[in-house]
């Protein structure tokens, strides 16, 4: 092992220590191992930043989800390179489109990262990349394994933590940030806007974030509230603004406010636009739900589903999965041992990329509480797993976690989906 790393692995087992002199059992309960885990992972984000720096190009692509997570994954990854000296170019995409990718991976020697998405197709990314470019993925979703030498996946789930609960996406690209320069610390605090998507809180690595942003004095606790001490704003009312203007503006530029946001804070303007498209979605919304309440949602055996028609014209398709998450609570009108989809139309064009080729549809799934605690179990498939075996063979790209779920897939397919993923859940039950 070269001299460089063996004192940098020194360095790092330093720093955790410290971690976990700080933290309490209670609040952070890693043990030794599991900081034998990050120690691995900030070796191998050494290692693309080694790559990274020796690099003869200065430009980067940086493609981010549209969601909360992955506009604050963006803008945090945008502003570590470019204090790096890189110029920036970022792309939004509420989806790895197969022909999107292909198109980014056609050039040699460029450098590309993915933030909060890519980690559950590394290994398409890989076969397109065919070792002709330096690609970073940094990213929290269900992984698939990159086969290429010069895609570096450093998906914390490959070294030993859980996505759905230890660490957002956003916290994935802080430690990457931290690597980088011990100065990004003062960008901890869009970590922790992208954390509020998971359930369980500031917890794990999450936790870890948390206490290093209040411990040099970036946010401070207001009751059970995190306020950003640079902006006087509330982290998680941050994050319910960039799920808005992520999802709902996504063809108007609301991911590139989303970003300016979580840099610069809410200026009027980005209110303003803010304002307008949570009217929008509450419309949206309230007649959809007005429709179930009226007609109830079609169901197969273990399925309950909707189409959304055009009820959601004009934005992101990032809100037929946050609606369907309301209505995984809504007893009243689902049934609480069925998987919930949810069908949305996904517009041609791709802002700042060009317009897709197929006519395609997304379907989002998410589980009832009490259908969680029968995939935890082990008795039915994770909403991931379901989408994946089920799409197989119908030319679908899916995506998700163990509860919250999506997929694309060729318009016409879509009603073929839900036979295929109702005989997979017939078999799992028999």
């Amino acid at each position: 092992m070269e001299l460089e790393t063996v004192l940098y692995l020194e360095r790092r087992k330093i720093r955790c220590q410290a971690f976990e002199e700080d933290s309490s059992e209670k609040e952070f309960s890693r043990d030794r191992a599991s900081l034998t885990d990050l120690e691995r992972f900030e070796a191998r984000a050494h290692e693309a930043i080694s790559k990274l720096r020796s690099a003869t190009t200065r430009s980067i692509t940086l493609i981010h989800h549209d969601d909360a997570d992955g506009l604050a994954s963006g803008a945090l990854t945008k502003a570590c390179l470019e204090r790096e000296g890189f110029e920036v170019k970022t792309l939004c995409l509420e989806k790895v489109y197969p022909e999107v990718v292909e198109s980014l991976h056609e050039r040699e020697n460029a450098l590309i990262f993915y933030t909060d998405i890519g980690s559950s197709h590394a290994d398409f990314i890989s076969m397109c990349n065919r070792s002709r470019n330096l690609v970073t993925i940094l990213d929290h979703h269900d992984p698939r394994l990159a086969t290429d030498q010069l895609v570096y996946d450093l998906n914390l789930e490959h070294f030993g933590f859980r996505g759905e609960s230890d660490f957002s996406g956003a916290t994935c690209c802080y430690l990457f940030a931290r690597e980088l320069s011990d100065h990004n610390v003062d960008l901890s605090y869009i970590a922790l806007i992208g954390s509020c998507e998971l359930p369980e809180g500031f917890v794990g690595l999450n936790k870890l974030v948390l206490d290093e942003a209040l411990k040099v004095g970036v946010v401070e606790p207001v009751g059970k509230r995190y306020k950003i001490k640079k902006f006087g704003a509330y982290v998680d009312d941050l994050f319910s603004a960039m799920q808005i203007l992520g999802a709902v503006g996504y063809y108007v530029g609301g991911p590139e406010l989303g970003i300016r946001a979580c840099l610069e804070g809410m200026t009027p303007e980005i209110k303003a636009k803010l304002e307008e498209l949570e009217a929008k979605r509450k419309s949206a919304n309230k007649r959809m739900l007005a429709i179930l309440y009226r007609k109830g949602l079609n169901e197969t055996g273990n399925i309950q589903w909707f189409d959304s028609g055009n009820l959601y014209v004009g934005m992101g398709t990032k809100v037929i999965g946050t609606f369907c998450s309301f209505l995984s609570y809504q007893a009243r009108l689902i049934k609480p041992d069925k998987y919930i989809f949810g069908m949305i139309r996904v517009p041609p064009e791709i802002p700042g990329w060009g317009k897709l080729r197929q006519d395609l549809v997304k379907v989002s799934v998410r589980l009832p509480r009490k259908l969680r605690g029968l995939v935890d179990a082990g008795r039915m498939p994770n909403a991931f797993q379901l989408l994946a075996e089920a799409s197989k063979e119908l030319g679908g790209v899916a995506d998700g976690h163990a509860y919250a779920a999506n997929v694309t897939l060729p318009a016409d397919k879509a009603r073929e989906l839900i036979e295929k993923a109702e005989e997979v859940l017939s078999k799992r039950k028999g």
